[in-house]
């Protein structure tokens, strides 16, 4: 007791006399572990990072030390800028202290580090770069240059001499991927010249004073060898070299019309393009196209137009009387006009067509069954002759029953087409159609109630024809109607009753007897 006292005494007058030194000590006994390498000096100082009872405070004390990180804070720039901005915490939630000198307070786990939360979202081919491309083992991530000439200055062709400010032109997709807006020069780029590599024009890496005349660059495409002049542009335009902005007409007199518009200069221009002057008229450039030998003058466009020699104009049915449709519209004149155009034509179909005709005259008049679009293309209605087809006879080809060209020689009984079709045997007879229909032979209707002189009742309905009517049996008229001649086995009584059962039994069946009165 004494001895626990005294240590109490003792205790209290430490903490009276030496109050700092005891409180200093005190917090080091309590202290979770060692303090970071870079954190060192100040582990003696606990007020350094920690406030008394106020556990909040401790961020202030931080960032008043890492006062770039504070700056970041304040104005959400950077990773803790932007990350506390979205997400509010402390930061002891991140660094964790008291783990050792060699504890890594910082935890930035490379792999899954979101380079979007910084001042520099990779994008392009900065995506792929691994991270010791741009950040340094010995300088802070934060402290990496976002200029593109720190790191690419070995690879920019131009040597410094269009500045630092590669953006200008180049993206970060690649330095082939040029964006520079070349209107903002003196000399804008359009059509073909959109798309020229840079170094096509701006050889040796020549940015200033380059000539901007057509003909300083284009002297060796020059078909015309200087005798137009060196302003191109008054013909040409910067699309291509054969897409020309010279008016014809207007200088001229002679519009570039159809075919005429797409055909090069030198085609009518053999020489100068001045002299000598082509003449204006068809024949004039086109006597060696002329497949009429000049039978037919010089006036081409009464004809023909400018489009192409094979587009006519001439109306064949105002002028002759005679339309062309058909297998007829696409035919040269010549196939029908062997002679001069002028001579007079026949109009029928035989004066050109007597060696096509498959019917050998036997058909005279050929547009009741073809027109002028092919002679395959038959129109015939079949329903106007005495026999119409119906049925499957409507599906049939023409040549399953007219095996030639002469359609008036075929018979039109059933069984002169289908005898081997004819399950009877001929039996029944060539009236086919009493029992049987053009849809189909198994589509028969035959009523032997009114058809014949036995009615069918009780069991005889639902018997099959062949159950009577036997290959063996004779003429469907000449089978006996008693019961006994189809039942002569079933007769129980042997005959003595003679051969009408019907006296005593119904067709029901033979069980069932009738009562006799």
């Amino acid at each position: 007791m004494r001895g626990r006292s005294l240590f109490t005494v003792l205790f209290a007058y430490l903490a009276v006399s030496t109050q700092p030194l005891l409180a200093a000590s005190l917090e080091q006994l309590v202290m979770p572990g060692p303090v970071i390498e870079g954190h060192a000096e100040f582990e003696t100082e606990c007020g350094k990072c920690h406030a008394s009872f106020a556990r909040g405070a401790q961020d202030g004390l931080c960032l008043d030390c890492h006062d770039a990180v504070a700056a970041d804070v304040t104005n959400k720039n950077g990773f803790h800028g932007k990350q506390l901005s979205a997400h509010p915490q402390l930061c002891q939630n991140c660094h964790a202290e008291h783990q050792g000198r060699a504890a890594d307070v910082v935890t930035l786990n490379v792999e899954l580090f979101d380079h979007a939360v910084t001042d520099f979202p990779l994008d392009g081919g900065h995506i792929s770069q691994p991270c010791i491309s741009c950040h340094e083992a010995d300088v802070l991530p934060r402290d990496a240059s976002s200029r593109c000439i720190d790191c690419h200055e070995d690879d920019q062709p131009h040597r410094g001499r269009l500045g630092d400010d590669c953006a200008g032109c180049h993206s970060t997709a690649g330095w082939t991927n040029v964006e520079f807006d070349h209107s903002s020069t003196d000399f804008a780029l359009t059509g073909a010249h959109r798309d020229t590599t840079c170094m096509q024009c701006h050889v040796g890496q020549t940015w200033e004073n380059l000539a901007s005349k057509c003909v300083s660059c284009h002297a060796v495409d020059d078909q015309h060898r200087g005798t137009r002049g060196k302003d191109c542009g008054n013909c040409h335009v910067t699309s291509s070299w054969k897409v020309e902005s010279f008016d014809h007409f207007a200088k001229t007199g002679f519009r570039l019309r159809g075919a005429h518009a797409s055909i090069a200069c030198e085609a009518c221009h053999l020489q100068d393009m001045a002299r000598p002057k082509p003449p204006d008229s068809c024949i004039g450039c086109h006597s060696f196209d002329d497949v009429h030998g000049g039978r037919h003058g010089r006036d081409c466009v009464k004809c023909h137009s400018v489009d192409d020699w094979k587009t006519t104009r001439f109306d064949h049915l105002a002028e002759t009387g005679f339309e062309l449709k058909g297998a007829h519209v696409d035919l040269t004149c010549a196939v029908c006009h062997v002679g001069a155009l002028e001579d007079p034509l026949e109009k029928t179909c035989d004066t050109c067509h007597a060696e096509d005709d498959a019917h050998d005259g036997t058909q005279p008049h050929c547009e009741r069954c073809h027109d002028e679009r092919s002679w395959h293309d038959v129109r015939f209605n079949h329903d106007f002759t005495s026999f119409p087809l119906i049925g499957q006879h409507r599906t049939a080809a023409c040549e399953d029953c007219h095996s030639g060209t002469v359609f008036n020689d075929v018979p039109e009984a059933c069984l002169d087409c289908h005898t081997g079709d004819d399950y009877h045997h001929g039996k029944f007879g060539a009236a086919c159609a009493d029992c049987h229909n053009p849809n189909g032979w198994n589509r028969w209707v035959f009523d032997h109630d009114t058809q014949t002189g036995f009615p069918l009742t009780g069991a005889h309905r639902k018997l099959e024809c062949d159950a009577c009517h036997t290959p063996d049996s004779v003429e469907p008229g000449e089978l006996q109607t008693l019961c006994i001649a189809c039942h002569r086995k079933d007769d129980a009584h042997e005959g003595r009753f003679g051969g009408d059962c019907g006296r005593c039994h119904t067709t029901e069946s033979f069980d069932t007897a009738v009562t006799l009165p």
